[in-house]
């Protein structure tokens, strides 16, 4: 199991102290590999991109534009967080529902909206 996510992200904290058996991967340092970010595109869609981050407010309205694979690898902190992959099963943020598909029970829930 990898999580992706940032180190400073307050959701994804909550996740890696819910998880301490995955590995954490800091999208800012090494980005989201191109093969993963493929599959959660694929299913997640624009759900991917956090439009409600610090990131977004400061793209421009060219940068805003671009697709959200290119937007991503470009500015990887504009990605909804957590990641969470699983093999072949892909979780996105750290609501109630993210945390049942995970076998999580009972964890700190404040900050749900999945990173910002």
């Amino acid at each position: 199991m990898i999580i992706y996510g940032l180190k400073t992200c307050d959701t994804c904290r909550k996740a890696r102290k819910a998880l301490p058996g995955a590995a954490f991967v800091d999208v800012r340092d090494a980005g989201l590999p191109g093969d993963v970010l493929e599959d959660a595109l694929a299913q997640f869609g624009e759900k991917l991109l956090n439009t409600r981050s610090t990131t977004w407010r400061g793209l421009d309205d060219a940068a805003r534009s671009l697709a959200p694979a290119t937007l991503i690898a470009r500015h990887p902190t504009v990605m909804k967080r957590p990641l969470v992959v699983d093999g072949a099963r892909m979780v996105l943020g750290w609501d109630k529902p993210a945390q049942t598909a995970l076998g999580v029970t009972g964890q700190d829930t404040a900050g749900q909206g999945g990173g910002a």
